[in-house]
């Protein structure tokens, strides 16, 4: 049986993926898209080779929405929950929203990205990079 390094899922548990191999780096997106994507002051994103990304439970309830800028947004159909990004110019990676994760993860937040149109309403009170725009 195959052993995988990460599982996740949505808050209703429709959706289920499994991630073999490593997670990239853990960036915080403070884009205006992010914010409203998750209704909350960043995104917790992590990029993920496509070919280690598998949806294992739900993908008949997966929906999703593709921006004007070519990115598209993979959520569960039922709950809501934000589960990947994908960028059309970078079919080979996936970004999983980090908050769906039901398995620990050791990594460290790396960066605060596009903190040039953060919310106004936030303050990032750590010592980790930030980056006006992607980096």
């Amino acid at each position: 049986m195959e052993q995988y390094m990460h599982k996740g899922s949505c808050l209703c548990g429709t959706v289920e993926y499994e991630i073999t191999g490593s997670l990239g780096p853990i960036l915080f997106c403070h884009c205006s898209r992010c914010r409203k994507a998750n209704g909350s002051a960043f995104a917790a994103v992590s990029p993920v080779a496509t070919s280690n990304f598998r949806i294992v439970k739900g993908q008949e309830c997966l929906r999703s929405y593709r921006t004007d800028a070519g990115v598209q947004r993979v959520f569960c159909g039922t709950c809501g929950s934000p589960i990947i990004a994908m960028r059309d110019n970078m079919p080979e990676t996936v970004r999983v929203r980090i908050g769906t994760l039901d398995t620990s993860v050791d990594a460290n937040i790396s960066a605060h990205i596009f903190v040039g149109s953060k919310a106004g309403w936030y303050e990032i009170h750590d010592d980790l990079p930030q980056h006006e725009e992607r980096p």
